[in-house]
């Protein structure tokens, strides 16, 4: 059935070459973290936070900067809920033929806990959680499900509320077995990430295949990059689920035309109400996801 009721969530800035490529996409701390409220002010009821180094604009994992944008949205709003990346620290860059172990520039790869040390000390309500390995052109993202099974962990003891990002069908089984093994507290939320190379198409046969793979009872969003992104908004109300837009995924309005993230959001606000569904507020997710209060 369709959705009658749906939250957005806007990923901010990601962590691909986009800066150069957009003069919307935010930098800083302070542009990240502006750019966060005025998505969450045209209807965001999640942000979704990736940091950037400010002076190359290249993707971080630094702690400081994320407790910069923390404060700096929490100043801003008590109610917008923050979901921070952890699927950094998880980039391997093989090296030529003969010695593919001698890994090249942008390499990144680090264990469990110092990948999410950021949201393990700023307790966001949710931290996402990138379910599974994937190809990319020359390089591979990784993790493992010893590696799962420890982030998972590490976000129950803190409240934190799982996003399980998955790329394909198989990251929908890991999942599976994590939450049978009791490491993630139902109703698990599920992120379906479509049009990412090398994984799940952004195509309507994609997510309905991946919507009916998930667990009975869980919630779920989806999102699709690029030209894709607002189609698969259409697609994902209509399926029943909820919604993810954001410079992170796509960069334009339309054709030629540079998006913000508050445009973006904006868009996706009316598809769902053209729809016929009811766009929720922040409070209102909060409830539905069964997050704790904004710590004072």
């Amino acid at each position: 059935m369709p959705s009658e009721a749906v939250f957005v969530t806007c990923a901010v800035t990601g962590s691909g070459d986009s800066v150069r490529k957009s003069p919307h996409v935010p930098v800083t701390p302070a542009e990240i973290a502006g750019a966060a409220l005025e998505a969450h002010a045209a209807g965001a009821a999640i942000v979704h936070i990736h940091v950037r180094d400010p002076a190359s604009g290249a993707p971080s994992r630094d702690p400081a900067l994320y407790a910069q944008v923390v404060e700096r949205i929490r100043a801003g709003s008590a109610e917008v809920i923050l979901n921070l990346t952890g699927g950094m620290g998880g980039d391997l860059m093989f090296g030529p033929d003969a010695a593919p172990l001698r890994f090249g520039k942008g390499t990144d790869f680090v264990g469990p806990r110092e990948r999410v040390a950021h949201i393990l000390e700023l307790r966001p309500e949710i931290g996402s959680l990138d379910c599974g390995s994937l190809n990319f052109d020359e390089s591979l993202y990784g993790t493992t499900p010893r590696y799962l099974r420890a982030i998972a962990a590490e976000y129950r003891a803190r409240g934190v509320r799982p996003e399980i990002e998955v790329f394909e069908l198989g990251h929908i089984e890991l999942a599976r077995q994590l939450i049978g093994e009791g490491l993630i507290t139902p109703p698990a939320l599920f992120q379906l990430c479509l049009g990412i190379k090398y994984g799940a198409p952004a195509t309507a046969q994609a997510m309905l295949a991946m919507r009916d793979a998930l667990p009975p009872g869980v919630l779920w969003s989806a999102f699709g990059v690029g030209r894709l992104q607002m189609p698969m908004v259409a697609q994902a109300v209509l399926l029943g689920g909820n919604v993810r837009v954001g410079l992170e995924d796509n960069l334009y309005l339309e054709k030629g035309v540079p998006a913000t993230n508050a445009q973006l959001v904006e868009r996706a606000v009316r598809i769902v109400e053209l729809l016929g569904a009811r766009v929720l507020s922040a409070a209102e997710t909060r409830a539905r996801l069964n997050l704790r209060p904004v710590r004072a």
